[in-house]
């Protein structure tokens, strides 16, 4: 379960003195501090189908780099988040740093649970159409289906939802097809 724990203001370096409790995720959303359970079995195997389709295109194009959580993506001092997928290409490749990434992926997938609905398509669409994310896939284990946010104009816009007998397909990465009912077996 998602868990703002006060209304207290939180920085990174609050963060960074946080407990490492097993099976306990944080992030920071706006200086608000979340805490999440660990995923389920099915986040898990859909992010791992997920993060095969794209590593096979970024390992044999050498575009950049695709990590999954946890890696803190330090925003600003006010925003840490573990995407479950993120993606940076390598004209970006300066935001990685040793211990995570500071500044912003150039596209990012969270996987929906049913303590994170609202935290995903609400709080973290706001941030990372804030700061610049191009594209945001938001995937729904409830529905099988993706929504699709990319940059138009200045902000990410809902550009179409991908239900499961769909097509996965992304400007990163021309000519990858994913089909959505493999993502979701």
């Amino acid at each position: 379960m998602a868990v703002a724990t006060s209304s207290r203001k939180y920085t990174y370096e609050d963060y960074l003195l946080l407990p490492d409790d097993e099976g306990q995720l944080y992030e920071i959303i706006d200086g608000e501090l979340f805490v999440n359970a660990s995923p389920i079995p099915r986040h898990q195997r859909v992010s791992g189908k997920l993060f095969f389709f794209l590593y096979g295109y970024v390992s044999a194009h050498d575009c950049g780099e695709l990590y999954f959580a946890p890696l803190d993506v330090v925003l600003s001092q006010r925003d840490v988040f573990q995407p479950d997928l993120l993606y940076i290409t390598k004209e970006n490749a300066r935001i990685l740093a040793e211990k995570n990434v500071q500044g912003t992926p150039d596209f990012v997938v969270e996987i929906l649970s049913e303590s994170n609905r609202r935290k995903d398509e609400v709080l973290k669409l706001q941030r990372y159409d804030l700061f610049g994310v191009a594209e945001y896939w938001i995937v729904d284990l409830e529905s099988d289906r993706v929504t699709v946010y990319r940059r138009t104009d200045e902000h990410l816009q809902q550009v179409e939802i991908v239900q499961r007998d769909g097509t996965l397909t992304n400007p990163f990465f021309p000519g990858l097809a994913i089909g959505a009912a493999a993502v979701f077996a």
